[in-house]
């Protein structure tokens, strides 16, 4: 089964895809839209789930550190509606808290640039969401 991992921001969306057998997640790119512009989002969403015959979809859950639901969540699960209504696909919603924290920090012991860091955050993050999500139900 084929997945695909979604970290999404006010302007950006860190794309990631898992492997045909749902191990193994890769970075796929970064979709670049206009602040809140989620039906532009939705349009690269939906080429990227057509070209690569995905099965189900994983959406990065933004939680506050005590696991409330903030500001953001609600963007989030506006865009989840969205992208269930478009596809017809489980969306999956995933705890995404210090996803992007831990992908900054692997980048800076990399010795990775800021501005390369900025570039790969996103579906870096959208990554370790998938990954983190794949390992979590093989168990």
């Amino acid at each position: 089964m084929r997945y695909i991992g979604l970290d999404l921001g006010n302007r950006t969306c860190g794309v990631a895809i898992s492997d045909s057998m749902g191990i193994i997640a890769t970075s796929i790119t970064t979709i670049h839209f206009r602040e809140k512009d989620l039906q532009k989002c939705l349009e690269y969403v939906k080429m990227y789930i057509a070209d690569r015959k995905v099965e189900k979809i994983v959406l990065g859950l933004p939680k506050n550190m005590n696991g409330t639901l903030g500001p953001q969540s609600e963007y989030v699960l506006e865009f989840k509606k969205m992208l269930e209504e478009a596809t017809n696909l489980e969306v999956i919603l995933f705890d995404e808290r210090l996803s992007t924290v831990e992908v900054t920090k692997i980048m800076i012991s990399a010795d990775w640039s800021r501005k390369k860091r900025k570039s790969k955050v996103d579906t870096l993050s959208a990554t370790l969401i998938l990954q983190t999500y794949l390992d979590s139900i093989k168990k």
